[in-house]
């Protein structure tokens, strides 16, 4: 638990400086944060107010997953469209049966929305924003207790109660009694605890003032550090969310390749393996949002690079044998193959360009010659764009 605790607290740190942590708790909300880049995607922050709602002490939260107020009457189907809207790096609004530290269940509206690093419009943050629902009984109830007690003044002492979790309470008091009537008030609690309990628009903007004011102080402390977050991507298209929830199938391929967006100007690229970065030297934050001339150099022939450009206007596949320079300027000979990658609905969406530095083309003899390593990274680029590309239209 405490290494748990130190990594999710350092992660928040580095970002955003200590002083963030008082300033957020200015706020009466009840909110956390996570970081989905550590492993679990754990709680980095949780507000003075949320671990006074849900009963739990700070060092018992940071450092674990949401899922641990779930409980056997969370909606897996609102626990599904959560999890949809992190893969897809998005906000959602749903309202959600949680569970108090004491095993009290209680209804809330949760409201979810990323903050993206500016410098490469990664997600690094998820801000969720808790509010408690106030439960409305409905009329069809009060006329089910006014019918069972006779009278309408019985039927608010069975039915009022305004908060979710109260009816837990109600079912107590059903049990110790042990009588008939009491027995058909537990089953009315039972019935309410477990029926949806939709948020009022005091409640929903509640959500939507807190998650701007969070932003705004997240946001402030991320210029102490120069390491700088918004709410929005800075990108113009969808492609680099996509590009993002890509990152896990991409980072199954060993070959060096690049993937860059074919919708943005200049091709610029969108993801670079690892191997790619090792085999040029150069560092993520140096490749990513460039054109891949930056690879040429001093003695790069102009032949090879128009025929790479007329490929591309062409929306054809080519290989070339190309000279580029690493960062230390080193040259090497490149066997190069260009393909176009297709999204779900037919259309070029990216360009996937396979490195294979030519005195080590030939060194796995008894495995797959070059042509055929290029081809298949091309075939695992367009069965994971495609594939999600479709999950997300789906969606």
């Amino acid at each position: 638990m405490e290494s748990q605790l130190g990594l999710g607290e350092e992660s928040f740190d580095l970002r955003y400086t200590v002083w963030v942590r008082e300033a957020l708790n200015q706020f009466p909300d009840c909110f956390t944060i996570t970081d989905p880049c550590v492993p679990g995607h754990p709680i980095v922050f949780a507000s003075n107010g949320f671990l006074k709602m849900v009963g739990y002490s700070r060092e018992e939260v940071v450092g674990r997953n949401g899922r641990m107020f779930q409980g056997p009457e969370t909606d897996r189907r609102s626990v599904m469209v959560i999890r949809e809207a992190i893969r897809e790096e998005r906000g959602v609004q749903v309202s959600l049966l949680n569970y108090r530290k004491d095993g009290t269940p209680f209804w809330m509206l949760f409201q979810m929305c990323p903050v993206f690093s500016k410098e490469d419009d990664r997600v690094i943050n998820f801000v969720g924003v808790q509010v408690p629902l106030s439960r409305r009984p409905r009329l069809s109830r009060l006329r089910l207790c006014e019918d069972r007690n006779g009278v309408r003044d019985s039927a608010f002492r069975c039915c009022r109660r305004e908060v979710c979790s109260e009816s837990i309470l109600e079912r107590g008091r059903a049990s110790s009694m042990g009588s008939v009537s009491s027995l058909d008030d537990q089953d009315i609690a039972e019935d309410e605890i477990n029926e949806p309990c939709e948020a009022n628009e005091r409640e929903k903007t509640k959500a939507s003032a807190a998650i701007n004011n969070i932003l705004s102080v997240l946001t402030h402390y991320s210029e102490y550090t120069g390491r700088l977050v918004s709410e929005n991507r800075c990108s113009p298209t969808g492609n680099a969310r996509l590009v993002s929830s890509l990152n896990l199938s991409l980072g199954r391929i060993k070959q060096s390749f690049v993937l860059t967006d074919a919708l943005l100007p200049d091709l610029p690229i969108v993801y670079a393996s690892e191997a790619f970065l090792k085999m040029t030297g150069y560092a993520r934050n140096e490749v990513l949002g460039r054109n891949c001339r930056f690879l040429s150099g001093t003695h790069t022939d102009p032949t090879t690079q128009f025929e790479i450009k007329e490929c591309i206007r062409t929306q054809q596949a080519c290989t070339v044998r190309i000279l580029n320079y690493r960062k230390d300027r080193t040259c090497f000979w490149n066997f190069l193959h260009i393909s176009p990658v297709r999204n779900a609905s037919g259309k070029v969406a990216f360009f996937v360009g396979i490195q294979i530095d030519d005195r080590c083309k030939n060194e796995e003899r008894h495995g797959l010659n070059p042509e055929m390593r290029q081809l298949s990274v091309v075939g695992a680029v367009k069965v994971a764009v495609r594939g999600l590309s479709m999950g997300a239209s789906t969606s």
